[in-house]
């Protein structure tokens, strides 16, 4: 009850500051673990993620950096997030990640490992595609654009609009014996890649230029 009650605060309050955009909600699976994989730019990424419309149940990986902010951290706990060490090797937080997806949870996670502070991708990280191997869920990619400026321009009342537009799920085949390392690398790419391919060129940094995004836009029908 508290946390659908957080829901529909966060949904009113985010609604009342700014336009989310819900895009592409149909190709999240209504049931089941499934791993929603985001870029990370704002504070404010994780909240829009909450009030997506279709899955209600969703939880999420956060740096536990974020515990230093009461209003973020009494939001967080109440929406039953899972807290994550990101300066060391948390097996705590991994573990939970894998048995929230086994329960049938949605799970937001950050591949890039911490928010951008330039709105460019950065190099995505192993962790994300561990989980969804060990777990053995689908991955949903979500771009998200906008909430870069949310607070500058939320603040002011200029009512940002944040779009956040989800693309096709997909799985992960299981990792050979040989070259796990570099499998895991490749992985981490493919995800932050198809997460490319749902923002604007402007977005790509790390990935900018890469010949795998036009790819997927082709494959899926992408047109932004």
């Amino acid at each position: 009850m508290q946390r659908e009650t957080l829901r529909r605060i966060l949904h009113r309050l985010l609604h009342t500051l700014s336009r989310p955009v819900f895009l592409g909600v149909e190709n999240i699976p209504p049931t089941g673990g499934v791993i929603i994989a985001t870029n990370h730019m704002s504070r404010i990424d994780t909240l829009m993620l909450f009030i997506n419309p279709v899955r209600t149940d969703i939880t999420a990986l956060v740096a536990d950096k974020y515990k230093r902010y009461p209003f973020f951290k009494w939001i967080l706990d109440t929406g039953g997030i899972i807290w994550l060490d990101r300066e060391n090797a948390d097996f705590g937080a991994m573990r939970a990640a894998v048995e929230a997806l086994k329960k049938g949870l949605a799970l937001g996670i950050a591949p890039e490992g911490t928010r951008s502070r330039n709105a460019q991708l950065q190099e995505g990280k192993p962790g994300t595609a561990l989980v969804a191997l060990r777990a053995n869920v689908p991955i949903v990619p979500v771009g998200i654009a906008g909430s870069e400026v949310f607070f500058a321009r939320a603040l002011t009342l200029r009512f940002p609009k944040v779009t956040l537009r989800f693309g096709q799920p997909f799985w992960l085949e299981p990792l050979s014996r040989e070259n796990r390392s570099e499998q895991l690398k490749a992985y981490a790419d493919e995800i932050m890649l198809r997460i490319a391919a749902l923002l604007p060129d402007s977005y790509h940094g790390f990935y900018s230029g890469h010949p795998r995004i036009a790819q997927i836009r082709a494959e899926q029908g992408i047109h932004l």
